[in-house]
């Protein structure tokens, strides 16, 4: 069974800093690309950043680039998002998702993990 779990959400102070976790099982993602995106209250889903299972690529969205660092550990089989410098407009659920290199569709989806950020 393939799974995405994501952990380290939580409540933090505007200027601080949080890492979220998204392990994956169930096969190997070495031809995926893995992407973090967020959902805020009442707001479409938006891509935050993404990353190769390589390393070799990564990506990220204007709104959060230079503060947040996407990143692999490939022995945990696990991506990391650390999200430092946060702002209240960083509130959201966060989600990551693999889909196959080249492709547009997700196969795979995490349940989310709540980033709130108090002002």
């Amino acid at each position: 069974q393939v799974q995405l779990v994501e952990s380290g959400g939580g409540l933090v102070q505007a200027g601080g800093s949080l890492r979220l976790s998204c392990a994956a099982s169930g096969r190997t993602f070495s031809s995926y690309l893995i992407t973090w995106f967020r959902q805020a209250p009442e707001k479409e889903r938006e891509f935050v950043a993404a990353i190769s299972w390589s390393g070799s690529y990564t990506h990220y969205a204007d709104s959060v680039k230079g503060r947040f660092t996407i990143s692999r550990d490939n022995a945990k089989n696990t991506v990391y998002l650390q999200l430092n410098s946060l702002k209240s407009e960083d509130t959201a659920d966060y989600y990551c998702a693999a889909a196959r290199i080249g492709s547009s569709e997700y196969d795979y989806w995490g349940q989310g993990t709540r980033v709130t950020v108090s002002s």
